[in-house]
């Protein structure tokens, strides 16, 4: 790989491919060529190049991963694919971006189907670990770098508060984290065997690794090396299902929860006795609603991801704005509007990219890898191991 360039090649193309590459073209200082596209459906593939002006498809995985000029793999993937296609391009000698989660339990021979309802969490925490490890033992063994893409890592929000916390000399106390609204449309995301997971894991992941990221950094900075998660207690709920909610009309909430919860909370233990209380759902209306609150003995800072006062707007009727984007998953263009004005930064997207493709670049790993990776699957898993058994759950075995 040439100095200062990084070749992509992108594999999926739908929604994830969709706002990654808008990000890649928001790279600055390093030329970032998309090599070519590969899907499943190929013809999804060459609309998706067409579209977007990529002048390779590549006619399976297999031919990307041959491609010599690809350095990096960028996996828009169910999450089932996660690990078997990271494996599987770290053995190719190449860098992999990977989508959250990492990976988790999506069956195994022998299991009696709908694998959420049929085997036991403690099987699929041993299992996802395993996964975990499998993933990050193959690029380790390939030298190659694995980044992990948690876009909240990256928000500038999170960004500012790190910030404000390496200068205040402060202890984190407690973290708050929530992010929820009415529900993926996707099917694969209803079903245990493709997702991995409900609202928890697939959802929570998100709050779960800014309050990681957050009590990793303060033990950096205390010279005693990442404070990490000890143990977990949770609960889960499919409150889509309560009786009243199944016979009411109209519905502007997602239905349809195969094997998978659509809330879920956990509180999380730190090794120092401190602790995260982090939560998720896939029935909440008006939008998405992303959060952090860090409450520190000399600070407290709280992070509006989404919704923000970036922009606020008021509109009398939907059709009024017509076709102008306000923000993801909103019901209604009608009535008053948090309306971000750049929602792919203040997600994060633009300088996850940034961060990804120089660490590519100059062979150094990326804020968010393997480590962050594995702790976020370990105590989601965990969480659910909980939540079946009603016991706070140790998690040293797994670390």
């Amino acid at each position: 790989m040439a100095s200062g360039r990084v070749v992509v090649g992108m594999v999926g193309a739908r929604f994830a491919a969709r706002f990654h590459l808008a990000n890649y073209r928001r790279v600055v200082g390093l030329d970032v060529e998309i090599g070519g596209v590969t899907s499943k459906q190929v013809e999804s593939a060459r609309s998706f190049a067409e579209q977007h002006g990529i002048t390779r498809v590549y006619r399976c995985y297999e031919e990307l991963l041959a491609d010599p000029q690809i350095d990096l793999v960028d996996l828009c993937v169910p999450n089932s694919l996660h690990a078997p296609m990271a494996i599987q391009a770290a053995r190719a000698g190449k860098h992999v971006l990977c989508e959250k989660p990492l990976t988790g339990y999506f069956g195994a021979e022998g299991d009696a189907e709908p694998i959420g309802r049929t085997v036991s969490r403690r099987t699929m925490l041993e299992g996802a670990a395993r996964s975990a490890d499998a993933v990050i033992e193959a690029v380790c063994e390939a030298g190659t770098i694995l980044c992990y893409a948690q876009c909240w890592v990256y928000a500038p929000g999170v960004t500012k508060v790190n910030e404000l916390l390496s200068q205040s000399d402060t202890t984190i106390l407690r973290i708050v984290g929530e992010v929820a609204h009415s529900g993926s449309h996707s099917p694969y995301a209803k079903q245990w065997n493709s997702s991995g997971g409900g609202s928890l894991f697939n959802k929570g992941c998100h709050p779960l690794s800014v309050a990681l990221h957050l009590k990793a950094q303060e033990g950096e900075r205390r010279g005693v090396g990442p404070i990490r998660p000890r143990s977990v207690v949770a609960s889960v709920a499919n409150l889509t299902e309560v009786e009243r909610f199944r016979d009411e009309s109209p519905k502007w909430i997602q239905q349809g929860w195969d094997d998978c919860e659509d809330w879920g909370a956990m509180l999380v233990t730190f090794d120092d006795g401190t602790v995260a209380q982090i939560s998720a759902a896939d029935m909440t209306l008006g939008g998405i609603h992303s959060v952090v609150t860090v409450y520190a003995s000399k600070a407290v800072l709280q992070c509006n991801i989404n919704p923000n006062t970036g922009v606020l707007c008021y509109a009398p009727a939907p059709e009024v704005f017509g076709d102008a984007y306000l923000r993801e998953k909103v019901e209604t263009k009608a009535g008053w509007q948090f309306t971000n004005p750049d929602e792919d930064w203040a997600n994060g997207f633009p300088a996850q990219m940034q961060d990804f493709c120089e660490a590519v670049a100059s062979g150094r790993e990326p804020l968010c890898g393997g480590a962050l990776a594995r702790d976020i699957v370990i105590t989601g898993y965990g969480a659910y191991l909980s939540a079946e058994t009603g016991q706070r759950v140790d998690l040293e075995p797994w670390r």
